[in-house]
């Protein structure tokens, strides 16, 4: 007897069997190549750590049952071990095969197919399910905690994997070799090694913290390795702008796009890709675009820019230097004291030495650069007698260090716990300048990431719900340790950092976790308010012009609206539930229009029935049916309740949805550039972070847009902590950065000390004459 093919045989499992183009095969086997050679060895260290967990807890078990239990499960996952790793690569690699199979619906991570159909209705109802469930709920868990904090990288794969499929482009859950794929093999081969679903667990959360905690990393090079490949090269997400910005020239970009037409086997630019709003294509770089959203929570790490970038910023900060220097020789009298004798830079530093461990006040104030400076020189011709100086380069290294804490100053509320903080690291980042001046130009500087961690903890843009008391403690301890111990090492800070990235981790997973929780919440309240808007619009059709009574017209639209909107939610359109009810509302319509309709005893058995799931007694569910079903008021005479009394029982109930019904005020059409900015806010990424006004004199609050809805317009905003702050539409946002009373925060203007580095910058070209013409020691910062 012939098999039938199962859905698996009809998938590809590799790529040598996909028929694929070759060119598409190329580009898969290296992105499939990254991704198993990048966490082949994570995979290993997680059963490394799995073996010694299980022994660990079979030796500290003191019941022998549960001894012997976690004994034999070691004993089976000794026996198996090796088979996983190369079962988790056969399934990534099927999973990529797969790109241009017809699409099936994906299962549940951790679950699996029998063959049976699904059940539709309830079935069997619980609040903790089968095991299989429990495991999937951990896996997405952790496949959509890394999509919130990759949601760029993730956004650009999914245009070029769409390229690739020749289809539209892939969104997150449905991603090869995205979190969620990587996520539902893990749970597929966990099987193979035959142990106890708690053990499964307990190997998920392994495989969170060796191989899915770094994963982003690995998304941001695939992303890197495909416009290598030629697939939409260039493309970056770039925020749609009111105010054009200057472009890339137009030599350049048409013979990228020569060079991409015609390609024949599913490679598209990016003008005519699947990139839709949002993507666009600009000059392959392999430094970030600091005009994209930014997306990152506080503390994450600063993106790194090529030594290149670095070398050429340097040169351009001493042109800069060079040119102020000359123009404050000039400016100066000619009957100026002459120089005195130079101090070495290695003087100065072990004099700052000296300082760090003091108090930095004076009178009760905190001292300046400038204040220290001017300790220094009067300390230094105490003990020579004679009058001394800096030499240039330190002088313009106390110079600008006095720039930076200047600008940063202007953005820390001057109450904060934490601003004292970064005045005690003045003097040892002092004395990192004058040792290192890339200090200046290099963005994940360590000393210049603790600055940052720390002047954003006392940033204006955090409110007081924002703030988490329990992290000044650790920030105390940082800043402590850095000023008792440097002395020349930077080693110090990157200790330091260490320290914080500990706990700014367990943050981020905290506001992760509980942004998520009320991102699903409005994507429930977001179903709920479209099949609301589904039924009315059904019922309507059902009703057409048809003459009501207007207190039955109000019981449809109220009491059997809700039974239709529950049926749509639980059951979805095309259901056999949703069509019983839909023909329920025929006989309905008909029953009322019809005075020679007789009473149909199992129609009004099924309204009552349909009324009790969504909270009518028995007694009014036996009303409202009677009413329903008859056009002749005599018949309801008897009813226990009387007309005025069940329309103010209905009157006083709370309906299904009741806060989604709320009406939106009407506004004024938007203007073009409201237009522009609601088209903006349509493509952003999710996790975008926007600053908002919040009062005349210019204070700022910054949130991030967690979820937002293209079908109701509403948009969800938490804070730093993840706490909700309110919802808003998205048309009154785009109102807001149309007007100036919003920002939205670029990845370039994200950071505290970026922004303080790119007003200091902004100030030498102004004084060297050079306005505002970019550079690229701006950018680099």
């Amino acid at each position: 007897m012939p098999t039938v093919p199962s859905r698996e045989s009809a998938t590809p499992r590799s790529l040598a069997t996909a028929g694929l183009p070759r060119r598409v095969q190329k580009a898969l086997e290296a992105a499939l190549t990254l991704v198993t050679d990048t966490i082949e060895p994570q995979l290993a260290a997680m059963l490394g750590e799995f073996e010694e967990e299980l022994f660990r807890l079979a030796d500290q078990a003191r019941n022998p049952g549960v001894e012997s239990g976690y004994m034999q499960t070691l004993r089976a996952f000794r026996l198996n071990r090796s088979d996983l790793v190369p079962r988790f690569i056969l399934e990534i690699e099927a999973a990529t095969a797969g790109i241009r199979s017809p699409a099936t619906a994906p299962l549940q991570s951790g679950g699996q197919d029998d063959g049976r159909p699904a059940q539709s209705g309830f079935g069997r109802l619980s609040l903790v399910d089968e095991a299989v469930m429990d495991e999937g709920m951990v896996l997405r868990e952790i496949a959509s905690r890394q999509e919130g904090r990759a949601s760029l990288p993730l956004h650009l794969l999914g245009q070029r994997f769409g390229v690739l499929a020749g289809t539209p482009a892939y969104d997150a859950e449905r991603l090869p070799l995205g979190p969620h794929a990587i996520c539902r093999a893990m749970g597929a081969v966990a099987k193979a090694l035959d142990i106890e679903h708690d053990s499964r667990l307990l190997l998920y959360r392994i495989f969170d913290r060796h191989v899915m905690s770094g994963y982003t990393k690995v998304l941001e090079r695939l992303d890197q390795l495909l416009d290598q490949q030629g697939i939409l090269p260039g493309l970056t997400h770039v925020p749609v702008r009111v105010r054009p910005s200057p472009q890339p020239s137009s030599d350049a970009a048409g013979t990228g796009a020569g060079s991409r037409h015609g390609s024949g086997d599913g490679m598209a630019s990016p003008g005519t890709g699947p990139g839709g709003a949002g993507a666009s294509g600009g000059s392959s770089t392999a430094a970030p675009d600091p005009q994209r959203p930014h997306t990152g929570w506080l503390g994450d790490p600063l993106e790194e820019h090529g030594d290149e970038d670095e070398r050429r910023a340097t040169e351009q900060l001493q042109q800069l230097l060079h040119s102020r220097r000359e123009l404050l020789g000039k400016l100066r009298p000619a009957g100026r004291q002459p120089a005195g004798a130079v101090i070495g830079t290695e003087e100065v530093s072990a004099a700052l030495g000296h300082l760090q461990a003091q108090p930095l006040s004076i009178g009760g104030a905190p001292q300046t650069l400038a204040d220290i400076k001017q300790t220094l020189l009067a300390q230094a011709r105490q003990r020579g007698g004679v009058h001394v100086e800096l030499s240039a380069r330190d002088n313009d290294t106390f110079e600008l260090l006095g720039m930076l804490f200047g600008n940063l100053e202007e953005e820390i509320r001057a109450e904060a716990p934490a601003a004292a903080l970064v005045k005690r690291l003045q003097v040892p980042l002092l004395r990192v300048a004058l040792k290192d001046r890339a200090f200046f130009v290099r963005s994940r500087h360590p000393a210049r990431q603790l600055l940052n961690t720390v002047a954003e903890s006392a940033a204006k843009w955090l409110d007081e719900a924002d703030y988490d008391p329990h992290f000044l403690a650790p920030l105390q301890g940082a800043v402590n340790h850095v000023v008792e111990k440097y002395d020349g090492d930077v080693e110090v800070f990157s200790a330091s950092n260490e320290q914080l990235q500990t706990h700014l981790q367990a943050q981020v997973r905290k506001a992760e976790l509980l942004e998520k929780r009320h991102a699903e919440a409005a994507r429930g309240k977001e179903k709920l308010e479209v099949a609301k808007l589904r039924a009315a619009e059904v019922m309507a059709d059902v009703i057409g012009e048809q003459r009501l009574p207007h207190f039955t017209r109000a019981l449809l639209n109220q009491a059997w609206a809700d039974v239709l909107t529950l049926t749509l939610l639980r059951q979805g359109e095309g259901s056999e539930a949703w069509n019983r009810q839909l023909d329920a509302t025929r006989r309905i319509a008909e029953a009322c229009t019809r005075e020679d309709a007789p009473r149909d005893p199992e129609l009004v058995a099924h309204i009552e029935s349909a009324l009790g799931q969504v909270g009518y007694h028995g007694d009014e569910a036996s009303v409202i049916a009677q009413r329903l079903t008859s056009n002749r008021p005599e018949e309801a005479d008897g009813d226990p309740a009387s007309r005025t009394e069940l329309a103010m029982k209905l009157k006083a109930r709370t309906r299904l949805g009741e806060d989604a019904e709320r009406k939106k005020p009407a506004l004024p059409p938007r203007t073009p550039e409201e237009q522009a900015r609601y088209e903006q806010l349509r493509v952003l990424p999710f996790g975008t972070w926007i600053e908002f006004t919040t009062n005349q004199q210019g204070d700022v609050v910054r949130r991030r847009l967690s979820w937002y809805s293209l079908l109701t317009g509403n948009a969800l905003f938490v804070n730093q902590r993840g706490q909700r702050m309110g919802e808003q539409s998205l048309d009154s946002v785009a109102r807001l950065l149309a007007s100036g009373q919003a920002r939205i925060v670029t990845s370039g203007q994200a950071r505290l000390v970026d922004r303080a580095w790119q007003a200091a910058m902004h100030a030498l070209r102004s004084f060297a004459g050079l306005g505002d013409r970019g550079d690229g020691a701006e950018a680099q910062a």
